[in-house]
Order: structure tokens, then sequence, then C-alpha cells
């Protein structure tokens, strides 16, 4: 049985899913696209290549190995998207929570039954199905659960919006020692430089009191600055509008020291080098394109 254990971000990783590129299926049209940025590649004849990806999702699995973290793989769906596992369930201390996402991608919660299996099934949870919710907008932080959402009444007219309020709320009941924590934000189906798709686009916590942050992707300033309070500006690497685009808050901590990032994440990977963190550059820039990137295409299932 796999005994999950995650409370917050960085504690040392044991065990992951990590997606997969293998047979992704060929270029959407631009209809069945599910955010701006994919659209936006799509129309530019620039959307990436299934063996780009697979190359760069294998230079993710080999720092795991170096790393010694075990990797669980989804089961191949043909002609299917399968790169970004944080977003069909995330586990938050030792319950796995299956998340209520677009119907379309709903078979990719079956390609990991394998590990599913591995899990004590009183552990297992699934919402109700009105409380839409995706991994990338919950980021458990020892007492508290930072939630991504947008409760804006035109929310059913948004794909890019993906957590709703009643998600916060079914949250906080799964999780009453806990401090649910939601936070707004920008959504546009049009310009992905003003859509955070999730939380993770525009915010995450690294190390132990540290902070990657954009601005711009909040929609209520208050909330922002209660993060920058939360972990002191002198600890913030603040994103601009381009740094975000191309998802540099999305890395991956592997430990509170250990960090993966992109390796064109010029500034962000000299400042975390200069705060003592130890970066492992892979390329990524192709997954990007589909506005994800290493927080997106992992789902922490241990750490300790």
């Amino acid at each position: 049985m796999l005994k999950l254990n995650i409370t917050n971000e960085t504690s040392r990783l044991k065990a992951v899913i990590l997606g997969t590129a293998k047979s992704n299926g060929p270029t959407p049209k631009v209809e069945d696209c599910y955010d701006p940025k994919s659209i936006q590649h799509v129309q530019a004849g620039t959307y990436p290549k299934e063996s780009d990806m697979i190359l760069e999702m294998e230079a993710v699995a080999n720092v795991f190995e170096k790393y010694d973290v075990t990797v669980f793989r989804p089961k191949v769906i043909e002609n299917y998207n399968q790169i970004f596992s944080r977003d069909i369930a995330f586990v938050i201390d030792d319950v796995f929570v299956k998340a209520n996402i677009l119907p379309d991608r709903e078979k990719e919660i079956i390609a990991i039954s394998h590990v599913i299996s591995e899990i004590n099934p009183l552990k297992i949870v699934k919402l109700p199905a009105d409380c839409h919710v995706e991994g990338g907008d919950v980021m458990p932080w020892y007492d508290y659960i930072f939630v991504g959402t947008y409760s804006g009444d035109d929310y059913s007219d948004y794909i890019t919006a993906r957590t709703n309020r009643k998600a916060v709320k079914a949250l906080q009941d799964l999780f009453p020692n806990k401090i649910v924590k939601p936070f707004e934000l920008r959504k546009s189906n049009t310009d992905p430089k003003e859509n955070a798709l999730h939380l993770d686009c525009c915010f995450q916590p690294i190390g132990k009191d540290k902070a990657i942050i954009h601005k711009n992707g909040f929609l209520i300033e208050e909330e922002y600055e209660w993060l920058v309070t939360f972990f002191g500006k002198e600890n913030i690497f603040e994103i601009d509008k381009e740094e975000m685009y191309h998802m540099n808050s999305n890395v991956f901590s592997i430990s509170e020291n250990v960090i993966i990032s992109e390796k064109n994440f010029t500034r962000l990977n000299s400042w975390l080098r200069k705060k003592g963190f130890i970066v492992e550059e892979v390329p990524y820039s192709e997954i990007a394109k589909q506005e994800g990137l290493l927080r997106c295409s992992t789902m922490p299932l241990i750490r300790h």
C-alpha cells in the first residue's frame, strides 16, 4: 500500500506521478483547446511536437531518478493528452482527492488506476459533481490550503475558470483542521498574458519560507498583499507578465533546497542559486506552450 503524505509543497519528495507525452494525439483544433496559450500556438503553427515533449518529460524523469524518487506514469491512451497529471487529483495529508475536471479529460484518471489501486480506499475522496476543482489550484502549505478560484457570476463563460467556490467549501469541510484560503484569479479565454489558469501559474511557495509570485494573476490586490506579508517581501521573487506567460512560477520542488526549473528561466534561476537552492535545469519550453509546466505535469504522493 502507498502511505500517502503531503502537507506542503517542498518537503523531500519520495513518490510522484509524472504525466506522459506518448501518443499525445494530433495538433488540436482551436475549438478543442482548453486555454488561450494553446490556441495561440495552434494558430501560429508552433504547437509542440510529441517527440519534443517526450524528450522534455524524460529529462524530468532523469532528475527524479538522480534523487531516488519513485515515479509512476499513466498508462498510455492512444491519441490523448496525458501530460498534466496535476489536474486530475491531488493529495492532502494522507487523503487522495479526485478532481472534477473538464469532462473531456475524464479518461486521464482511469489511466492511473494502477496507482490508485495501491491507496487505501478509505482514503480516496471524490468531491460532489458541482464542486469543480483542479490540482493546479490547490496548494497544501502546513496549516493552510491555498486555493485558486474564480467566483464571478460569469464563471461558466470561462473555460479557464477551473475551481469554483463550492469546491473551496468542500475542501474546508473535508479538512476542518486546516485554514482553506481562497484567492480570486484573473481569467481570460483569449489572452494568455491576462490569464492565471491555475494558482500555480502565478504563485508557488519554495524552500521553507519563500515564494514566487505574479501580482497581476490576482484579481483582488489585498489577497496578493496577504501572501506578500505572509512570506515577507524579502523572501518573494516577483515575476513580470512575460515571465508569468512563460510559466516561471510553475517550477517543482524535490526538497526544501532542490528545485527543478526550466533552463531558460535565467533571472529566476540565478536568484534561486543566490538564495542557496540547487537548481536542476531541464528543457520544458515546448510543454509550456500548453499553459502548463513542471508543477502541472507532476502529482506528488509522498513527501517526508
